[in-house]
């Protein structure tokens, strides 16, 4: 049990950390040329931007997450456990470093994530922990890989502008934070009041106009950590299908933004791997909203689908009405934003 003294302290650690180690960071790829160059027609900003926010984001919740450990008094079990969840999230987060550096190609990165998401998905099975287990041994391997993988390249898809993507994940965190705390998932919500809080700090420096990008190395490394919380996280709830729809809903938005972009680009003929101006943001840019605009939008709708998404799991009634409503939402904002102009 994680006392609500303990949960405030992790959240303003994590927030400080982040907030402090950036601008360390951001100096540091100054110096070392370490930049996003606007030089590619898919890109939003005229200047180069700094990366290595990333590097700033995973410090700050590994230095917050393990300090906190060694306070506990069942630190092995703990640890291990917490190691679990990271070890993936770090070693993505290492090959998001290097295609920041270096560009690698589409599949090299996809090789790398599918790698991870067998590694994961086999370890969280070994161990029993997959929170909506179908008792069918191959079907949950191919479930939990598909997801991890998917979420994985839904969030560094929607890391298109600023402040978008980190916005939006600090809300999913939150209410991922609150269907675990409500369940007695302590660890899992422990990570992801965690992760919120970092996000937050981040989000100081990467709001619009964006001092600095978390790149690849942190969209790599958030993406597999909290669809790993997601695979692990047991909603409690009386249906099956409920329960494992309640992930789905809390990342709809980056999931709407993914599918979007990739139907538009198979629509068009074009690679799904090629960046393009086809993600929600420009689309909303396009309808005249500003960069701040649009965040606030993605932002407050992300908020509305883990609104729905925690309703559904905390509710002791049975709310298949509002799953049905939360489905149609979602169809009815894919058909929308498809409607636009996709440059």
């Amino acid at each position: 049990m994680i006392s609500t003294a303990q949960l405030i302290v992790l959240f303003l650690t994590s927030f400080t950390l982040v907030g402090v180690l950036t601008p360390i960071m951001r100096r540091i790829a100054l110096k070392s040329n370490f930049l996003d160059r606007p030089n590619s027609h898919h890109k939003m900003h005229d200047e180069p931007i700094p990366y290595l926010g990333g590097v700033a984001i995973i410090l700050g919740i590994c230095i917050t997450i393990y300090t906190a450990l060694f306070t506990q008094s069942n630190i092995s079990t703990e640890i291990w456990l917490a190691t679990s969840i990271l070890i993936p999230a770090l070693i993505l987060g290492v090959v998001g470093l290097i295609d920041d550096y270096f560009s690698l190609s589409a599949l090299t990165r996809f090789i790398f994530q599918t790698l991870a998401g067998i590694f994961t998905a086999s370890l969280l099975i070994l161990s029993d922990s997959v929170g909506n287990p179908t008792n069918n041994l191959i079907l949950d391997l191919a479930i939990t890989v598909i997801w991890i993988v998917g979420i994985t390249n839904s969030v560094n898809f929607f890391d298109n502008l600023d402040g978008g993507a980190v916005g939006a994940l600090a809300v999913i965190s939150l209410g991922l934070f609150v269907i675990t705390r409500q369940n007695g998932q302590y660890l899992i919500s422990a990570t992801s009041l965690t992760i919120s809080g970092s996000m937050l700090g981040f989000l100081l420096w990467n709001k619009s106009p964006a001092k600095i990008y978390m790149g690849d190395a942190g969209a790599l490394f958030l993406g597999t950590l909290i669809s790993v919380l997601a695979v692990r996280l047991d909603p409690d709830v009386a249906s099956q299908t409920t329960s494992l729809l309640i992930p789905v809903l809390l990342f709809a938005v980056p999931i709407l933004d993914t599918s979007v972009a990739v139907t538009s680009r198979i629509r068009r003929r074009v690679s799904i791997f090629q960046g393009g101006r086809d993600h929600l943001s420009h689309r909303l840019i396009r309808k005249g909203l500003s960069k701040r605009q649009a965040a606030v939008f993605l932002w407050s709708l992300s908020g509305l689908f883990v609104a729905l998404a925690t309703l559904l799991a905390i509710s002791s009634s049975n709310l298949t009405l509002l799953l049905i409503f939360s489905g149609a939402f979602w169809i009815f904002l894919f058909a929308a934003f498809l409607q636009t102009a996709d440059y």
